[in-house]
């Protein structure tokens, strides 16, 4: 089994697209999961190349540096517990149990990475999510709060405006466009 680490996979469709790309290189994947690929077998210099290029045009880079490597698997755990719509356990706990290390090893060796805290960023992807669920319209406020782990609409509602300066209502107001326009992808978080 050959092991790859991919940055910027934060959706079901990136691992389409990866499995995709390693299926045309001619490369059997044992697995693929965010941020991780493993293959049945060690590409060729060939396969590696022609790997890399696909993966960067669809704007994915193969990581080489440990600590990235560790740093992109928080970033896949973290998205995993934003969108767990039942019995979510403490981030920190899933974080320990799913990468086998202390959780203030995996803090400090985050935030030396990315530059901000797991927290920060927990709450960056959070309220990219809010933004997702206002835009589509279909929930309200205390639905969302619920839906992502918010203690309260009000706690939702101060955690948005922290982020945005706006709250939420001032969001739906916003014309399309613009809204449009706030969110941001999730890999550039």
């Amino acid at each position: 089994m050959y092991h790859l680490y991919i940055k910027n996979m934060v959706c079901p469709r990136c691992i389409m697209t990866i499995q995709t790309v390693m299926f045309d290189c001619g490369l059997a994947t044992a697995k693929v999961a965010m941020g991780e690929v493993v293959l049945e077998q060690a590409p060729n210099g060939e396969q590696m190349g022609q790997m890399q290029e696909q993966l960067s045009r669809h704007g994915f880079e193969i990581l080489k540096d440990p600590k990235e490597q560790v740093a992109t698997s928080i970033c896949a755990v973290v998205l995993e517990w934003v969108n767990m719509t039942s019995g979510r356990p403490k981030l920190s706990a899933l974080l320990q149990e799913r990468l086998a290390y202390e959780y203030s090893t995996l803090s400090k060796l985050f935030t030396e990475v990315r530059g901000c805290s797991i927290e920060q960023y927990m709450k960056r992807v959070r309220i990219e999510r809010v933004k997702e669920e206002l835009s589509y319209g279909e929930r309200s406020i205390s639905e969302i709060a619920y839906l992502l782990g918010f203690s309260s609409p009000a706690h939702l509602s101060s955690q948005f405006k922290a982020e945005t300066g706006l709250t939420p209502r001032e969001f739906l107001s916003l014309e399309k466009e613009a809204k449009m326009a706030q969110r941001q992808s999730l890999d550039t978080i």
